[in-house]
């Protein structure tokens, strides 16, 4: 499908990568979307679920309704680019491709606002704090499908890996849950000359860190999905002074309640074990973050046969593996039945992935997107 303003898009969508803004903090970004959907004509909503906005497009008499998705926030990240667009604001980036998804998604309200070629309700939900902030929950738990009567949702993300003009539609399984887990040993301190003296917590931690990688491969069936991965291990401030505590923190990708239960239970044994091996103690804590993405059969359907419209049947899959990436967008589907899509990016260049410093996203892919969205906005 031909968009003939998607230079105009390519322009905005950059102007956001420039200024990325993090959970909860998107003002200018939510500012943008509610002034360009109240110039389509479209009803705004701002300031749900903190600073998530809303907008409300009806046509003709149907009663089906269905919302639309992209998210607002950028990373805590510097940006390695030397574009012209690169993030003015030290430390932040979009890494993930939000501008892009919010771009997409602004481009379809407009020509659906233009061509009301449906016959009910959308409902564009640009949500805030994706990136592990909880920001669907602020949304639902700020009225979201109460205020906005929703029969399904639907989202969307750009796939580095994935072709152009290629399309991951997947029934049940497509993105893992998250969970977090912070471990801390403590002991005794004491000087680095005299270990005898001391309980050395950075050893316990260490090992502890290495029977961490035993938990999936041992403890769950081996056709189990799940991953277990230490992202930080933090102690000591002193070249010598051996540290009275030592703390691993990191993330339980899952796809069942079941895994989740035995993971935490070997976790918590491993770090109780270790402890006790060192003469330490061991404090454990998880933090349960997001559930699986699990879309449903009907609504996967419609987006299925969506995305073979716009791309044709051969460039659309139904069999791609589930990724162990987490997404909250699985929140929305706690609450309605809805499907998340992999929106083919391009063949990944070195150090160029998600939530990569040198990450940007492929404008080429924007008429894709857009022309998916109002496919599927075409089928209520």
């Amino acid at each position: 499908m031909e968009i003939p303003y998607i230079d105009e898009i390519i322009a905005l969508r950059r102007d956001i990568h420039a200024h990325p803004e993090p959970a909860f903090r998107e003002n200018r970004t939510a500012g943008i979307v509610a002034r360009e959907l109240a110039r389509f004509g479209i009803e705004v909503h701002q300031n749900v679920g903190k600073t998530g906005v809303v907008g409300v497009l009806k046509a003709g008499a149907g009663a089906c309704s269905i919302g639309l998705r992209a998210e607002l926030d950028a990373l805590p990240l510097a940006e390695r680019n030397d574009f012209a667009h690169r993030s003015v604001y030290p430390g932040f980036m979009h890494a993930c491709g939000h501008d892009g998804h919010i771009a997409m998604l602004l481009g379809a309200a407009r020509y659906l606002a233009e061509n009301p070629c449906f016959d009910g309700t959308i409902t564009f939900i640009f949500q805030p704090g994706e990136e592990g902030e909880g920001g669907a929950l602020e949304m639902i738990e700020d009225g979201l499908f109460q205020r906005f009567p929703m029969d399904s949702v639907y989202g969307l993300h750009n796939w580095p890996g994935l072709a152009v003009g290629e399309m991951d539609v997947l029934t049940g399984q497509v993105m893992a849950g998250i969970n977090r887990f912070e471990i801390t040993l403590r002991g005794r301190g004491g000087h680095s000359a005299m270990p005898n003296l001391a309980d050395d917590v950075i050893v316990a931690a260490s090992q502890l860190a290495v029977s961490l990688q035993t938990v999936t491969s041992r403890n769950l069936h081996p056709a189990e999905a799940a991953v277990v991965s230490v992202t930080r291990f933090d102690a000591g401030s002193a070249w010598n002074v051996m540290p009275e505590e030592a703390t691993l923190r990191g993330t339980i990708r899952f796809f069942t309640r079941e895994a989740l239960s035995a993971i935490e239970a070997a976790i918590t044994r491993l770090a109780n074990g270790s402890a006790a091996a060192y003469g330490v103690n061991a404090e454990v804590k998880f933090t349960y973050i997001d559930p699986p993405t699990i879309n449903t059969a009907a609504e996967t359907e419609r987006c299925f046969n969506a995305a073979c419209g716009i791309l044709g049947r051969d460039k659309v899959t139904n069999t791609a593996r589930p990724s162990m990436a987490s997404e909250d967008f699985s929140c929305l589907l706690g609450h309605r039945p809805g499907s998340y899509v992999r929106l083919g990016g391009g063949i990944e260049t070195a150090g160029r992935a998600l939530h990569s410093p040198r990450y940007d996203f492929n404008d080429e892919i924007l008429p894709i997107g857009i022309s998916y969205w109002i496919r599927l906005a075409q089928t209520i």
